[in-house]
């Protein structure tokens, strides 16, 4: 191994997203925003769309227009942001279908594009995007005549179940929506888990599919290997990387690793952080920089060629617990210059 190795596996993938639609009491999409999480949205979505997806989320029409064509025709995609100014143009070259979120952006979508496809977006409290009570009631009659393919909110809070926001976004959308004949969403992962109320005919999830909380029962889907280059002896009192931040206590056999805060490792994970060779976990010593981390090996078997630091052992949200933010951040911060692999697909 010559560079770090970022190993994805599809087989878990679609196993994530089976297990989801078991729970699920309506149809289940995919979200694949972000290229996928960081993971790679066209061999993400092309192993989906074979195992059943025929519905994906995307955050922005650039994001559907390459989804489109890495699918070809016959899967409907959804963007979430909606109809933006200019891109009428690719909407129709890729026959995507915009999550509508304003009356300006009705407006922009029927004049530029009759006739269209869209879907609607509401805010049911989270107050980020979609039309609020007023701006949906006065388009309400309107938008319903012309057969949106979705209505949809987003949850604030489902991933805390017992968060008072849940039920009163789940009032609040059925104040907005009962009664219409257009399918409902309001879903992603966490209101999967929440429970038949949440499901309505469409749910969309998304970190789940990647191996990430709240769905604790995802199979891992990202594997990181990191090469070793060098490994030396330290002596009680020598120190390791910048700034002197770690002391050696007592002998100490130290790596270093070819990777850092250049690949998405986030700095912050250092005082907290562990590798794993084999079976035997490994402390990261002193700062995590931008291409190198120094971690202890002394009580290793044999000298590494490589560690882990993401995949069977230790989870994306373990990561994100070191580094004190969420496992959404960790996917989409891995760094273009790891070699990809692709199993299980």
């Amino acid at each position: 191994m010559t560079c770090p190795i970022l190993t994805v596996d599809l087989g878990a993938l679609a196993t994530n997203w089976r297990n989801l639609a078991a729970m699920n009491s309506g149809e289940t999409a995919a979200v694949v925003k972000a290229d996928a999480y960081g993971l790679g949205a066209a061999r993400i979505a092309r192993k989906l769309a074979r195992d059943g997806v025929r519905r994906f989320f995307v955050a922005l029409a650039e994001e559907g227009l390459a989804l489109r064509r890495a699918l070809g025709d016959g899967i409907e995609i959804c963007v979430f942001s909606g109809h933006m100014e200019g891109d009428a143009p690719i909407i129709a070259e890729a026959r995507l279908v915009p999550m509508l979120n304003s009356i300006d952006q009705m407006l922009r979508h029927v004049e530029t594009l009759p006739g269209h496809p869209f879907g609607i977006q509401l805010d049911s409290g989270m107050n980020r995007l979609g039309m609020e009570v007023g701006e949906w009631e006065a388009l309400r009659e309107i938008a319903l005549e012309q057969s949106p393919r979705v209505v949809m909110s987003h949850l604030a809070c489902a991933d805390e179940p017992d968060h008072p926001m849940n039920a009163q976004q789940l009032r609040a959308f059925r104040e907005m929506t009962d009664g219409i004949a257009a399918p409902r969403s309001l879903s992603a992962t966490g209101g999967i888990l929440l429970g038949r109320d949440y499901h309505f005919d469409l749910a969309r999830p998304g970190i789940g599919l990647y191996g990430g909380l709240p769905f604790v029962d995802a199979q891992p889907v990202a594997q990181l290997d990191i090469p070793v280059i060098q490994i030396r002896d330290v002596a009680p009192g020598e120190t390791v990387g910048y700034g002197n931040s770690w002391t050696a206590e007592a002998p100490t056999r130290v790596a270093t690793i070819a990777a850092g805060y250049a690949d998405g490792i986030i700095r912050a994970m250092g005082p907290e952080g562990h590798v794993y060779a084999g079976e035997t976990r490994c402390k990261i010593l002193g700062r995590i920089s931008m291409d190198l981390i120094g971690i202890e090996v002394t009580a290793c078997p044999r000298a590494p060629e490589s560690v882990e630091l993401l995949g069977r052992h230790q989870s994306i949200d373990t990561l994100a617990d070191w580094a004190g933010t969420i496992g959404y951040e960790i996917l989409t911060s891995l760094g273009n210059r790891y070699a990809r692999r692709y199993v299980g697909g």
